[in-house]
Formats: C-alpha cells, structure tokens, sequence
C-alpha cells in the first residue's frame, strides 16, 4: 500500500505486543542524515512506548543503505537480539546506482532473516526526492521508523506463538 494512503505511524496500540523482555538491534545507514536519524529516533520512542527497555535497544551505525545487511549480522553475531530493525533512505538519482542500492539491500535482509531465523525489518525508504523521503520520515505520512518499530514487535511475537 502507498504511504499516501495511509500514515507511517499509524496503528492500534492495543494490536501493538509488549516489548518486555526483548532485545532489538537497530542498525541506521548514516547518508542522509536528515532522514536516517529521524527514523532512528521514531524507531526508539515507538519501543520504549511498547515496553522495551533503554538498554535493550543496541543502536549501531553503518555509512550507507548498501552496508546495512552486514551492519545486522554483526549485531546478531554479536550478541542475543530477538530482531533488528535496518533504517536507511535511498533517493533516486540520475544514474542506475539506485536500482543497484535499493536490489541489494533487499536481497540481502531477506536472506540474514531466513539465516538465522530472526525478524531483520526492512526499514528503508526508497525515494524519488528529499521531500519524500522527508515526508515518510515524521512528516506528513509518518515516520517508517514508527512502523519498523511496530513491525519487529509484531515478529517477534509471532515467532514466539509458532514456537
């Protein structure tokens, strides 16, 4: 669904699963700054607002979108997390490097979540300009952050009742 039709951060904090208890890695691509930092922080506020304590939450840095997939496998290697959130922004330029980026980043968090059987959240926008990405970063359509949040929440519970 676009994100012109709906906002980024909305959802029913009653279908939201506590985050008690769990450990979430978040990994944050540092080009486009403006955008990636929002979406860090909306990532943050949502877990803490759903339970997950402060220290829980490893915050890592890689410089770009295309490092994000090893950023998350260093985090899972390191230590116990039940997900990881990758946020990052790739605004389409005027040579074929986006399509490059945004196929590779793809690829590679799906294959680290069937890896280890882990929720690796694709947190990433892929935009035609800044103002869109601006406007899916906290601004009029919400913050991806909020929603990647939302959705490694979602995971790890659903991992738990398959268990």
């Amino acid at each position: 669904m676009s994100s012109k039709l709906k906002n980024l951060s909305d959802y029913k904090p009653q279908d939201v699963p506590n985050g008690k208890n769990v450990r979430i890695g978040i990994v944050v691509a540092e080009w486009n700054p403006d955008v990636t930092n929002s979406l860090a922080e909306g990532a943050i506020n949502t877990l803490l607002k759903f339970g997950v304590n402060e220290n829980s939450i490893v915050l890592k840095y890689v410089p770009g979108s295309f490092e994000l997939p090893l950023g998350a496998q260093f985090i899972i290697e390191a230590g116990k997390v039940d997900a990881v959130i990758c946020l990052g922004c790739v605004i389409q330029g005027e040579t074929r490097h986006f399509d490059f980026i945004c196929q590779g980043v793809t690829q590679g968090i799906i294959e680290l979540n069937l890896k280890y059987d882990l929720p690796i959240i694709f947190g990433v926008l892929t935009t035609n300009n800044q103002e869109q990405a601006l406007d899916r970063a906290g601004g009029k359509h919400g913050n991806k952050g909020d929603e990647a949040a939302v959705a490694a929440l979602k995971m790890i519970e659903l991992k738990k009742t398959c268990e």
